[in-house]
């Protein structure tokens, strides 16, 4: 899994670098979640920050690297035998524009587990958004697999900086 995500992330940054012309952006952005599956037994929800780096492609397409923390908080049923989890996502995005201040997206790649024994697993989050200006508004679905998983429905912010 870990090579597959590496040979993806080489082709993403060969794509980009041969549209050397296309202007990017960067992105800071903050979500919150309610978890979903099994998982929902013992966390009630996630909260989390993200920063990527896109840049145009063209035709309202934007490709790039993402990355962040989401924290999976613990019910207090559970509270005396761990204390959350932490998810480091390291993923290719895209946004395209499907009408005028709508969009789809779409991460992909690995996450990273901050618990002690624990695997990381495959990592995507499609999601739908509205966006006004430099800000973006949307609803996710965050999923990690890895022999089981963890989901979470979310809705976040981002910010585009230096635009």
């Amino acid at each position: 899994m870990k090579k597959l995500f590496l040979a993806g992330a080489f082709a993403l940054l060969g794509a980009v670098s041969l549209n050397a012309q296309a202007s990017g952006y960067p992105k800071l952005g903050f979500h919150v979640g309610l978890i979903t599956g099994d998982a929902a037994d013992v966390s009630s929800f996630n909260a989390g920050a993200d920063v990527a780096y896109l840049w145009n492609m063209g035709s309202g397409f934007d490709l790039g690297l993402t990355s962040g923390y989401s924290h999976y908080f613990v019910k207090s049923d559970y509270s005396d035998y761990v204390d959350g989890a932490g998810v480091i996502p390291i993923a290719a995005t895209a946004k395209y524009t499907v009408a005028p201040n709508f969009f789809l997206g779409a991460d992909l790649g690995y996450a990273l587990e901050t618990a002690k024994d624990s695997d990381g697993g495959f990592y995507y989050q499609p999601k739908v958004g509205y966006e006004s200006g430099n800000t973006e508004f949307y609803l996710a679905y965050k999923g990690i697999s890895n022999n089981g998983s963890i989901g979470s429905v979310n809705v976040g912010v981002a910010f585009k900086l230096g635009q």
